[in-house]
């Protein structure tokens, strides 16, 4: 093994030394068209100076557009096949106006181009090499139903097997460290247990929904469903044993145990975060307290395999998302003090089943682990690598698991790094930038040398004038004042494709785009890349920034908007709005302002405030606190950010909401929201909406049937398209430089993708 991993050592030195990495570094204004050739994408970059003048290229290409949407690929979720030779990742794209397609490709760390491991048939994920490297785990909705079920392949061909028939779906999926058995979550009901559908189900089994439905849970519903009784339970699977079953066909549920409900463990509590130590040992979480749906308090738990025993061992308190453990017994887990939780930055523990001892491996960093962030040791469990947000960007970090040195920063500036693993010499991550929205990319586990393993995107990109947007830092505060300091903020701006900086007499109308969160922040790349292009390619300037409350600029910046989520945020953001207005080409008679879930919490705000804006679209926002509370399964946002709840102190959430100064607004203002959105539900953007439409303002309410709180970002693809086209549309009706009539007095289909009136109501 020592001679193999050597090998691949020098192989992957090789690479990085014989491919360069096509990226942008540097430039404030770039436009860049990629040409692609015959291996993986881009054989080179044209850049064009923006700054020179109009260039031919520019006005040859498609500009980007909202319906450009289907034509995008997304990559997610790596994984080092055992010896870093490959990398697994799951690649989804649009398969109709309702629905994507998901499939697992594999791309060689050498350089060859990827390829297709799995059949286009349902949606794939969670590709898991086992450790051996004969076999690819993954998850799959393929079949008979729709109902996610356990695959595997053999990597050197042949079919994938279906190993399961459960009723729960599959979720955590992680093989034993000697490959005999797999580690996996479903989400069951007691009912489910009692009749053993955990464990095998009929293809045509369809549970039926309760009517009426009967509450008695604190938190009922999360993402777009009820939960209906169901909780998440552990379990796991014998490979072998699972084999031979699906060569007859016959999955009976033997091959699985229950690992959580059983003994003295409750089955009405959720079992979380499951992971593998030794061969013979499973680490997990559970919520503790009365009522665990009002508890931060997490128990850890060891169960022996061997034996069955569980012990508890620690308690941590925040949101556990994953734990991570060696096979010596040191795991690592996040922690998040409990006191306005909801602010503080989240941490990672290490515990040391031998001593008991505990360490804090991040805590001289200053940022926080949580919000879409993860964590993994490497192989030799000496290291943990992790990602954070870091001033724009969300950056990979590795520190030694005995807190002995400092974090070190592997990569990221200028990026947003999703999801990694960490192989034996190299780390594979996901990484989106502003020239692309996202591909695979390897580098040493030091960061020094850097690959770009995919181009998914390249025959999209190829005739696309993508323009660099421009970092812009500016202050905060009164120089004279001495009760508030001046504060550096960063923010973004980005430019039409064909911006002329010589055309001084040009004017541009202005969007400002505002994050959600709040305690979270803006990139120049993620899951805006498309909105954000779009726009600029509609003829706007575009500005965001991450005002006082986001991550990435340590606690204090995160917790400044205690008690105050309104007019801290916007004094922020209206002071970069009056710093790019000073540039020439930003018409600041044409300002228009939009954001989501906190953003759209501070787009109601902000017309509630000030008539700077000359439209507004306010997208699944929050807009009376104590509803929000009283709906919503986040309510301990308000209990950390706010410290109070509603009974405490009515007449202060009230005057902290936007529905409470409705009657000043002027702006017109499209609300957007989604039927089964469970984390900002309905009810509080249809009492702003009534507000509105009572004070005579230009309004209109848009809801979307069947999506959620992730509308933007995973929503069906016709909805995606729409919602974009409908912001767009909003902000032209209200902009002289346009000539375009407002949304209200337009046919109600007119300049939208859909041009299908019948799919509207009427009402």
């Amino acid at each position: 093994m020592a001679c193999k991993a050597f090998g691949v050592k020098n192989q992957l030195k090789r690479t990085f030394r014989s491919i360069v990495r096509s990226r942008s570094v540097g430039h404030p204004r770039q436009i860049v068209r990629g040409r692609p050739d015959n291996r993986c994408g881009f054989d080179d970059i044209d850049r064009i100076d923006a700054n020179k003048g109009h260039d031919r290229r520019v006005l040859d290409m498609q500009p980007i557009q909202a319906a450009d949407y289907h034509d995008l690929v997304q990559v997610s979720d790596p994984q080092f096949e055992p010896g870093d030779e490959r990398v697994a990742f799951v690649r989804r794209t649009p398969e109709d106006d309702e629905s994507y397609t998901a499939s697992i490709y594999v791309v060689p760390v050498g350089g060859d181009e990827p390829r297709q491991f799995t059949a286009s048939d349902g949606v794939d994920s969670q590709p898991r090499f086992s450790p051996d490297g004969d076999w690819l785990a993954f998850a799959s909705t393929r079949g008979e139903t729709d109902r996610q079920q356990l695959w595997l392949v053999p990597t050197d061909g042949g079919e994938a097997r279906r190993v399961t028939s459960v009723v729960g779906g599959i979720g955590d999926l992680e093989w034993s460290p000697d490959g005999s058995r797999l580690l996996f979550t479903q989400q069951v009901t007691a009912d489910d247990r009692e009749a053993d559908r955990d464990l095998a189900v009929d293809a045509d089994y369809e549970s039926e929904e309760p009517d009426p439905r009967v509450i008695d849970r604190m938190i009922y519903r999360a993402g777009t469903e009820y939960l209906d009784g169901r909780r998440s339970h552990i379990y796991t699977l014998e490979v072998a044993a699972a084999l031979e079953s699906s060569e007859t066909d016959d999955l009976d549920g033997d091959a699985i145990t229950r690992l959580t409900g059983t003994d003295d463990q409750p089955v009405d509590r959720d079992y979380v975060a499951p992971t593998w130590g030794d061969g013979e040992t499973v680490y997990y979480a559970a919520k503790t307290g009365e009522v665990p749906d009002d508890s931060l308090t997490y128990e850890l738990y060891e169960r022996d395999l061997s034996s069955g025993v569980v012990h508890s061992f620690t308690q941590t308190t925040g949101w556990v998302s994953s734990l991570e453990a060696t096979e010596d017994g040191r795991i690592a887990f996040e922690y998040t003090p409990e006191e306005n939780a909801s602010m503080r930055q989240t941490e990672i523990r290490v515990h040391d089943r031998e001593t008991g001892e505990e360490r804090t491996p991040t805590e001289p960093l200053d940022r926080t682990v949580g919000h879409n962030c993860g964590f993994e040791w490497s192989p030799d469990g000496e290291t943990l690598y992790l990602s954070t947000p870091d001033e724009g960007s969300r950056v990979l970090w590795s520190v030694p698991g005995d807190a002995s040195e400092e974090p070190a920063k592997v990569y990221g500036d200028g990026a947003d790094i999703g999801g990694f693993s960490v192989g034996e010499n190299a780390v594979a991550y996901v990484v989106s930038e502003w020239d692309h929205p996202g591909d695979i990319f390897v580098t040493t586990r030091g960061g020094n040398e850097v690959h770009r393993l995919t181009r998914v995107n390249a025959d999209y990109l190829a005739d696309k004038p993508v323009r660099q947007p421009e970092e812009v830092w500016f202050e905060v505060g009164e120089e004279s004042s001495e009760s508030e300091e001046r504060r550096r903020i960063q923010g973004w701006l980005l430019t039409p494709p064909e911006f002329d900086a010589d055309a001084t007499d040009e004017q541009y109308p202005l969007v400002v785009e505002i994050h959600g969160g709040p305690h979270a922040q803006w990139t120049t790349a993620g899951t805006m890349w498309h909105e954000f292009q779009t726009l600029a390619a509609r003829g706007y300037v575009v500005f965001w920034c991450n005002p006082r409350g986001s991550t990435g600029y340590g606690e204090e910046h995160a917790t400044a908007i205690e008690r105050d989520w309104g007019d801290v945020t916007l004094t922020d953001v209206l002071a970069g709005v009056d710093a790019v207005c000073e540039r020439e080409y930003v018409d600041e008679d044409e300002r228009f302002v939009t954001g989501g879930s906190f953003g759209g919490f501070m787009t109601a705000w902000a017309v509630t405030q000030t008539d700077r804006f000359e439209a507004a679209v306010s997208q699944r926002g929050v807009y009376d606190l104590t509803s929000f509370y009283g709906s919503t399964d986040a309510f301990k946002l308000i209990e950390g950010d706010f410290g109070t709840t509603p009974w405490e102190e009515p007449e202060f959430l009230w005057e902290q909401s936007p529905a409470a100064h409705v009657d000043g607004v002027d702006t017109p203002t499209l609300v957007i929201h989604s039927d089964c959105d469970y984390r900002t539900p309905a009810n509080t953007a249809e009492l702003f909406y009534l507000g509105l439409q009572k004070h005579g303002v230009d309004t209109r309410l848009v809801r979307y049937p069947r999506e959620g709180h992730e509308l933007s970002r995973s929503g069906e693809p016709a909805h995606v398209v729409d919602r974009i086209e409908r912001i767009a549309r909003w902000f032209d009706g209200y902009a002289d430089s346009h000539e375009a009539a407002p949304a209200l007095e337009r046919e109600r289909t007119d300049g939208l993708s859909s041009g299908d009136e019948e799919s509207e109501s009427e009402e």
